[in-house]
């Protein structure tokens, strides 16, 4: 028999527990990071993080650092709404770093131009097959194929060999990793054309991160998909007695997780106008970390895209602050890996939390 907690008005304490979202907790030590910030810049340094300080600038924010905070994180943060997916469902994706060197690479020699000044493009790969100045759906095509690829290759090796997701994306993160430094014998690849170089430019990768983090928290939410993502996190078991094609529905996760790799690695060459093999080492682990801290469980069965969306402006809040503060990079890497670890205990303590109270 389930038990009632009386409040005021009618409304149970059990209910209003419910009625806190997850995310605004997020958001709160969104708002508390940003606060802190601003207090240690006005005491110890006589300027401010979030605000204008300058008489030659208009506006009352500053805000070329809000442009790099959330310019910073959008990249990595396409493929953190893959990763939440992925998290949601009860798994892990240590692939999806170097699926973006992988597919950057494969993706820019498909975008290059023929001639640079007037001479051909040195560094052209397909010079000689004439495959330059492709339209822009070319590179594109490619690479959501490579994703596609990495993906379907994750989740058939998990679903059907029954391997942990530990192991098979730790397997595809060095598969694809020695595919990206062997495509071009570890030569970057460079001179892409004018269309392919506008889908980084300005705040482009941030207009494409909120238009996917948009998309996905409605498909999380209001579709089939989503409900079964959640439904095999929490039980994978039940999820099956229900009818939920399990390994099917895992092949799908890991598919849409590999394509938004594949997309954050067009956007990331594209921003550099170059494509080089050791593009996006260590971002599986911050799009895990965006996730966690977002509140996605390590546990799977909760958790939501807009969440991790906070997570990543907390993520790029810490970095932004800490160059405020002009703290040398190395300690942003230390930070980071305390943040990494840290999300993963505040996971753990909100399981036993849960469990308490159930």
């Amino acid at each position: 028999m389930s038990q009632t907690s009386h409040g005021v008005g009618g409304l149970t304490y059990d209910a209003k527990k419910r009625a806190w979202p997850a995310e605004l907790n997020v958001f709160l030590a969104l708002v508390i990071l940003v606060v802190a910030f601003e207090v240690i810049g006005r005491v110890f340094l006589g300027d401010s993080f979030l605000f204008n300080t300058r008489s030659d600038v208009g506006g009352i924010f500053n805000e070329a650092r809000l442009q790099i905070i959330i310019l910073q994180v959008s990249i990595v943060g396409i493929i953190a709404i893959g990763v939440t997916q992925v998290i949601i469902t009860g798994g892990i994706d240590l692939s999806s770093g170097s699926i973006v060197g992988a597919t950057a690479m494969i993706a820019m020699s498909f975008a290059q131009v023929a001639t640079v000044n007037g001479n051909p493009n040195p560094k052209a790969m397909f010079l000689a097959q004439g495959w330059t100045d492709l339209p822009v759906i070319v590179p594109l095509l490619v690479a959501i194929g490579c994703g596609l690829l990495a993906g379907l290759v994750n989740g058939s090796l998990i679903a059907y060999t029954r391997i942990p997701p530990f192991i098979a994306t730790l397997g595809m993160m060095v598969t694809a990793r020695g595919i990206a430094k062997w495509w071009s014998k570890g030569q970057p690849i460079s001179f892409p054309t004018d269309s392919f170089a506008a889908i980084g430019k300005g705040l482009m990768p941030v207009i494409i991160f909120l238009s996917l983090a948009v998309l996905f928290q409605l498909v999380m939410t209001y579709t089939r998909y989503g409900k079964h993502c959640y439904a095999i996190g929490s039980n994978e078991d039940a999820a099956r007695m229900s009818g939920i094609k399990i390994a099917n529905h895992k092949i799908l996760v890991y598919a849409i997780a590999g394509i938004l790799a594949a997309l954050a690695a067009v956007v990331l060459s594209s921003k550099n106008l170059t494509a080089q093999s050791g593009m996006g080492v260590m971002y599986e682990l911050d799009a895990i970390a965006m996730a966690v801290i977002g509140g996605v469980s390590l546990s799977g069965g909760r958790g939501s895209i807009i969440g991790t969306v906070i997570g990543s402006l907390i993520f790029g809040v810490i970095i932004s602050g800490f160059t405020f503060l002009r703290l040398d990079a190395y300690y942003q890497e230390m930070v980071k890996g305390v943040i990494i670890v840290g999300a993963v205990v505040l996971d753990q303590w909100r399981q036993r939390l849960r469990a308490l109270r159930a």
